[in-house]
């Protein structure tokens, strides 16, 4: 089996600068309700945007949303928009991005480090990169 495959990964300055700039660009947000509610969402208000919301995984079980790519079908969002995927660390988001790249969506970019970024050296997240370290508005689900 050979490694699924995307646009590629994008930093999260760069991804808000891509966003800023391309008008039909569409952020989706993969992670689950919870995490919305809880964590927060991204805040593309100040672009004229909302963000996607759309679970690559459904919780509490956490099983792979078998609906996924076809409410993405069923959305305005077409083929050959820039598609960028965030999830908490970067892991979900790559995987959903690789499904709909298959699904036939060519340009899909995975939020490299997510909304909260990588574990730092005591474990926790939010202190080390991703989308709230970095500055960018979100507000609270």
């Amino acid at each position: 089996m050979t490694e699924a495959t995307y646009a590629g990964d994008l930093e999260v300055t760069e991804v808000w600068r891509r966003l800023s700039e391309d008008p039909g660009a569409v952020l989706i947000d993969v992670r689950t309700s919870a995490e919305w509610n809880y964590v927060g969402i991204p805040d593309l208000s100040s672009l004229g945007k909302q963000a996607l919301l759309l679970p690559w995984q459904e919780f509490p079980a956490m099983t792979v949303n078998p609906e996924f790519t076809a409410q993405v079908a069923q959305s305005p969002i077409g083929q050959d928009t820039n598609i960028f995927l965030i999830c908490r660390s970067g892991q979900r988001s790559r995987n959903a991005a690789a499904a709909l790249t298959a699904a036939g969506y060519r340009n899909c970019f995975n939020v490299a480090a997510g909304f909260e970024g990588d574990k730092d050296p005591a474990g926790h997240r939010g202190t080390t990169n991703g989308w709230k370290v970095a500055g960018l508005p979100w507000i609270q689900g």
